[in-house]
């Protein structure tokens, strides 16, 4: 689990074995730690993030600060999912 960021006590990450074929690109964020209840965002071709579902119940407003900060970095993240997976696909 390849950990990207850390915010106060969220991380943003994604998972080693992303599913085959291979999903779009994106991230999930937990508090704490990993889990599988994890929120996750999809991260578009423009470098805009996509909410794809809210499962760990961030607060509205702190999920808006992180999805600023995934947005912002969007381009770190998306080279290092190529260099995790070794292509890149987009949600839209």
């Amino acid at each position: 689990m390849p950990q990207l960021l850390r915010i106060g006590p969220y991380i943003i990450y994604f998972w080693s074995n992303e599913s085959a074929p291979l999903e779009p690109i994106h991230v999930h964020i937990a508090e704490g730690r990993a889990g599988a209840n994890a929120t996750k965002l999809w991260i578009s071709s423009t470098g805009r993030v996509i909410v794809a579902n809210n499962n760990s119940d961030i607060p509205e407003r702190i999920l808006r600060r992180l999805i600023m900060v995934i947005e912002s970095n969007s381009e770190y993240i998306t080279d290092r999912w190529i260099e995790q997976f070794g292509e890149i696909r987009y949600y839209c």
